[in-house]
């Protein structure tokens, strides 16, 4: 990796306790739509849902091998006119106390700045919001079922808080929703569509479970059975939002 270039005042640079990084992707093309992206992966997050495909992020650690967050800046600071965005991610990257000071760094040398989230930490959030330009809100189910798809008891409430942090701050974003029939049956999915739209949420995307990389034993690991969800359902949602979609990944 590069040295950080001179003269750059880095927010987070010399932090006693520096930020946890668990991954870099030095280019991406579909983490920020639109956009040109590097991007990070912050280790931690306090849910433990059945799909997650990143595990080995769970917990709040320093991954061997992986650049510090100095390294990265330098190396950004060589990327400046060849990339457009950073994106923050993880496990859960709110877990990261230092993330508002990263996105500083990153806005100041003229990046756009992505979150990836499930808002489990709605008040550094609140610090997070001034400096960023898109957020991809990871929606698990309806608020009060959280537990059923995160194993942690009440844990829509802090998402819930957060995503109505997101629509009223003006921060362009998408709501997404990983979707399998073990987790969500067709009138749940309908019933999450009605809250979201309800809310505001004017983007919205179904993202079909995969199982590479998961280790649930309720979801196990083939993939969703064909039919789900339905085409009655699917066009019963794309009615509510102004655009909608279904992923594969």
């Amino acid at each position: 990796m590069a040295e950080v270039a001179p003269g750059i005042a880095h927010q987070s640079r010399d932090l006693p306790n520096p930020p946890k990084i668990g991954g870099f992707v030095s280019f991406s093309s579909c983490d920020y739509p639109g956009q040109l992206a590097c991007v990070v992966f912050l280790s931690g997050c306090p849910w433990r849902c059945h799909y997650c495909h990143n595990p080995h992020l769970q917990k709040r650690e320093t991954v061997p091998g992986v650049p510090v967050w100095a390294e990265l800046l330098g190396w950004l600071e060589q990327r400046r006119g060849l990339l457009d965005a950073v994106v923050f991610c993880g496990g859960e990257p709110l877990a990261e106390k230092h993330l508002p000071a990263m996105l500083r760094d990153v806005k100041a040398m003229g990046f756009k700045a992505a979150l990836h989230t499930g808002g489990a930490y709605p008040a550094r959030l609140a610090h997070c919001l001034p400096y960023l330009d898109w957020v991809g809100f990871d929606v698990k189910t309806g608020f009060a079922d959280y537990l059923n798809v995160t194993l942690v008891p009440r844990s829509g409430d802090p998402a819930l808080a957060s995503l109505q942090q997101v629509i009223g701050s003006g921060v362009a974003f998408e709501c997404r929703t990983t979707i399998h029939p073990q987790l969500h049956d067709e009138a749940a999915l309908l019933a999450l569509g009605e809250t979201l739209a309800g809310l505001g949420v004017q983007d919205y995307a179904l993202q079909r479970f995969r199982p590479q990389g998961t280790a649930s034993p309720l979801l196990g690991s083939q993939p969703l059975p064909a039919g789900y969800p339905s085409a009655a359902t699917t066009a019963a949602l794309a009615e509510r939002f102004p655009r909608f979609c279904v992923r594969n990944d």
